[in-house]
């Protein structure tokens, strides 16, 4: 049995004094193929270390953060675009926009947001989509760029039903994690209104640990308590759902 963890910050500092371990106690359990996010160029060669100690495992995005777009932005999408043309990466993310944390850099988010679209597009890669109080703006950037090159993942999805539906119309894939095991996530309650197909599994690790870790540092070995919840909802094996949300992170990552 297979399993992805498509969105995992394993580079973190709150993994410093650990890494290597937490990464092997996943590998043991199976979690064999990690998707690793950029946010910005802060943390470029800590995921390229990333990569030359693990070749087997990571597979690294491009990108600028939509929390990490400031005054300085235009000088960060450079630095992605000189990582596109240096390295392999297998998508563009996490890009998007967070209007929770700051609200006063709406229009250069959408800015950086548009821009890393088209990146994307003139790479034939995927995108990984960072929406926080956000899904109306999102989805206005969607429509305006939706099209057979604009594919991805709709990271940590944490909307409606019809939310989950329109993310899917725009070629996302959800990305589901802990979130579906808090009592208060909601997510858990349609979830099997949406067809495995659009479904893949993440863990954001460090953050948003599932139950009955919620609250401290997650990792990716806690996906398994992810694909356990998956187990409940879609009434199937758990190897089912690592076999299909593996085989829907092969068709988004071509990896």
């Amino acid at each position: 049995m297979i399993i992805t963890d498509t969105h995992t910050h394993l580079y973190s500092e709150a993994f410093d004094e650990d890494r290597s371990d937490m990464i092997q106690r996943a590998i043991d359990a199976g979690i064999s193929r990690f998707f690793i996010p950029a946010i910005d160029s802060e943390y470029t060669e800590r995921m390229l270390q990333l990569k030359r100690d693990f070749p087997e495992h990571m597979f690294l995005m491009s990108g600028l953060h939509p929390t990490h777009v400031k005054e300085n932005y235009k000088a960060e999408l450079r630095h992605v675009e000189e990582l596109l043309s240096k390295h392999t990466y297998c998508a563009i993310g996490e890009i998007g926009i967070d209007l929770y944390w700051d609200q006063s850099t709406l229009a250069i988010q959408e800015a950086a947001f548009r821009h890393q679209i088209h990146l994307a597009k003139q790479h034939k890669l995927p995108i990984v989509i960072h929406c926080r109080n956000a899904f109306d703006e999102v989805f206005n950037i969607l429509e305006e760029e939706k099209g057979a090159d604009l594919f991805g993942v709709f990271h940590c999805f944490t909307g409606t039903l019809a939310q989950a539906k329109q993310a899917i119309s725009y070629n996302m894939k959800l990305g589901i994690g802990g979130v579906a095991t808090f009592k208060n996530g909601k997510i858990d309650t349609f979830l099997n209104e949406i067809d495995l197909k659009h479904i893949v599994l993440e863990t954001d690790s460090p953050y948003l640990a599932p139950t009955p870790y919620r609250g401290k540092r997650n990792e990716s070995l806690y996906i398994l308590k992810v694909l356990e919840k998956l187990s409940d909802i879609y009434e199937c094996s758990e190897a089912e759902i690592a076999t299909i949300t593996t085989q829907n992170s092969k068709d988004i990552f071509s990896i």
